[in-house]
């Protein structure tokens, strides 16, 4: 099944204020406490068991929320303060929550960790805007007496939270178990609805958390049933369900769907091995803004489909780069239409494939060569992290405002020439060079951050506006 088959955007929800939309924070203590593997888990139990369930993830981030799309059957969405306004947080969380039986949303790292010293923009800042009782994820691995004062504590630290489940994970078998339960019950409040004891095979190779392959999809699904299944057998799913039914109605109007404006427009998009990391809202977003979304497979596509622009996401073209580099007739095609004037926006390994080379590992490949620099990758990330971009004033875009965004990128981009243009100056994070980012040519617009393409700084809007104004010129 399609994931995207049942995108939010696509359904005409009437208006709905004070509705009752199930959902459910799963957070924990602390980073690496095993919450994707059981956000997954908990999206495929259900899922099996007939449940509409409806995933998202807080934060900057394509690789969980492709899982748990898989493992729910449905698009996983981004909840992120950094790069969304508070109202724009409940509209997308109200917008794709209420066609779902439940709704799980999977927190980064701990249920308080935060960039800002009052929490603001914290798993717990999140849990309270969509007023979503918390399941708290704890790995119990050296744990006994010391799991209450932990529990009290993170129950202490802000009263507006409430943790109405435990699940204890990484036990180390039954005898732990039922100390940590005995020791649960006599200090705290606080329910155990799940023990999972430690399980090397719901594990998933950091290798794995990549894109899938198409040849690997029919594995990927055998784990994430497997990962429900166990799961299941250890986790009180009915209790979950009353958790989730417990939390109040959110207050939220729905604003009415947008009507497709303007010609219909077919835009190429990369979505491959080597490239798809897209967010679920902006294919929503491009959808109803009357885009065709093209496929393009640039491991094994002969030729550039008939488009009016092109999109290339970030994915890892290094672990693909002699693929790319043997369709030799795909990018000299794509090398060919962008610098005829063709519409590209192109994010971190988009931008990659766009320069002449890529070197890692020893072994250089020929990449497009649009853009007139090497790509090398290194062993530490070069950007990580949230990033802001300013608007040099020779944005062919016309953008003037400040743009929120977030970069992940263990390569650089160099020997560009000294007198190249670029979109952005980069006041937080690194982009291109330390300074810029957006390198442009033509109609290309290539760097390293990943932008949201909807809202008021979204890169969607303007890079439509690009593509009508080509189609009209060339037309003319």
């Amino acid at each position: 099944m399609n994931q995207q088959a049942t995108s939010a955007s696509s359904l005409n929800h009437p208006d709905k204020r004070g509705a009752s939309m199930p959902r459910v924070f799963i957070s924990a203590a602390h980073k690496s406490s095993g919450k994707t593997t059981l956000t997954l888990g908990l999206c495929a139990a259900l899922r099996t068991r007939g449940h509409a369930v409806q995933p998202f993830k807080k934060g900057p981030d394509y690789i969980d929320p492709l899982w748990l799309g898989m493992a729910a059957q449905r698009p996983c969405y981004n909840l992120d303060f950094h790069m969304m306004q508070r109202g724009e947080i409940e509209q997308q969380f109200a917008r794709a929550a209420a066609s779902a039986r439940i709704s799980l949303i999977e927190g980064n790292k701990g249920l308080y960790d935060g960039l800002d010293l009052d929490g603001s923009n914290s798993n717990a800042a999140l849990a309270k805007l969509l007023g979503a009782p918390v399941v708290l994820v704890i790995d119990a691995r050296g744990m006994t007496r010391g799991v209450a004062p932990l529990i009290l504590g993170y129950q202490a630290f802000d009263a507006d939270i409430r943790i109405a489940g435990i699940i204890l994970n990484n036990l180390g078998g039954s005898r732990h178990e039922s100390k940590l339960r005995a020791v649960i019950e006599h200090y705290t409040d606080v329910e155990v609805i799940g023990a999972v004891q430690h399980d090397a095979s719901m594990q998933i190779a950091e290798r794995h958390l990549g894109l899938v392959p198409a040849n690997e999809q029919d594995a990927a699904y055998a784990r994430i049933r497997h990962v429900g299944e166990r799961v299941a057998a250890q986790v009180d799913l009915h209790r979950l369900l009353a958790i989730a039914d417990s939390a109040p109605e959110l207050n939220v109007s729905l604003a009415a769907d947008i009507a497709p404006s303007g010609e219909r427009l077919r835009i190429g998009i990369a979505h491959d091995q080597a490239f798809g990391f897209y967010y679920s809202e902006d294919l929503d977003s491009l959808r109803a803004a009357n885009v065709e979304l093209v496929d393009i497979d640039t491991l094994h596509a002969q030729a550039l489909p008939e488009v009016d622009g092109l999109v290339i996401g970030g994915g890892f073209p290094e672990m693909f780069m002699a693929e790319l580099e043997a369709n030799t007739l795909l990018r000299t095609q794509i090398r060919s239409a962008v610098e005829g004037g063709l519409p590209t926006y192109a994010e971190c390994g988009g931008l990659m494939y766009l320069s002449k080379s890529l070197s890692w590992q020893g072994q250089t490949c020929e990449m497009v060569g649009v853009v007139p620099g090497n790509t090398v990758m290194h062993e530490r990330p070069v950007g990580r992290g949230y990033a802001r971009l300013q608007p040099t004033g020779e944005d062919r875009w016309q953008e003037t405002a400040p743009i929120p965004a977030h970069e992940f990128h263990y390569s650089s981009l160099e020997n560009l020439p000294a007198d190249s243009i670029y979109a952005y100056q980069v006041t937080r994070g690194h982009g291109i060079d330390g300074q810029h980012d957006g390198y442009q040519l033509h109609n290309l617009l290539a760097g390293y951050v990943h932008r949201r393409g909807t809202g008021a700084q979204g890169w969607i809007a303007p890079f439509l506006n690009q593509v009508r104004a080509h189609k009209t010129r060339a037309a003319a």
